[in-house]
């Protein structure tokens, strides 16, 4: 980007700003970014919702887990389209145990005290766990309906049909 500086300030002297070293960084490769952020997302809801033998480094094919730990201004081989069907079915098993946790979760709280989904994950408002288990399914390339109707049978069987119709 061009920058116009007033000619007032070309003669100052001191540190360099902060723009000019803002410009002088090399460009992230933002696919790796949003690698790195799949891989906070899958810890965050494993502590979150207490998921207990789930194994985060076993969702990735070798060459996800290879570009972990890169420089992010690096350019590294991602995972492509053919993804081995044993890490498919771990995908698919992780996501449906997120499910099943936050709707549990969200159960045994309403039951127990009568408060909000709000109330009990109180930082966490708008957090929907079933609607970031179905953004996860997009990008691990999972079935998006398959995570849906899983959380419709979830709420079926914890008896909150009300939310299941909708």
């Amino acid at each position: 980007p061009v920058l116009d500086t007033e000619d007032a300030w070309l003669s100052v002297e001191g540190p360099v700003s902060i723009v000019e070293l803002a410009l002088e960084q090399k460009r992230i490769h933002y696919p790796l970014v949003e690698h790195q952020f799949m891989l906070c997302t899958v810890l965050y809801a494993i502590m979150r919702l207490s998921l207990k033998a789930v194994k985060p480094l076993s969702l990735f094919d070798s060459k996800g887990k290879n570009a972990f730990f890169k420089d992010l201004t690096s350019i590294q081989l991602l995972p492509s389209g053919d993804m081995d069907p044993n890490v498919l079915s771990i995908r698919q098993q992780f996501l449906l145990k997120v499910v099943s946790a936050a709707v549990q979760t969200l159960c045994s709280s309403q039951k127990d005290k009568e408060v909000s989904e709000e109330e009990y994950f109180p930082f966490e408002k708008g957090k929907n766990w079933p609607t970031l288990a179905v953004d996860l399914a997009q990008y691990l390339e999972i079935s998006e309906d398959l995570v849906r109707r899983h959380y419709v049978c979830e709420l079926y069987s914890y008896g909150m049909d009300h939310l299941g119709e909708e």
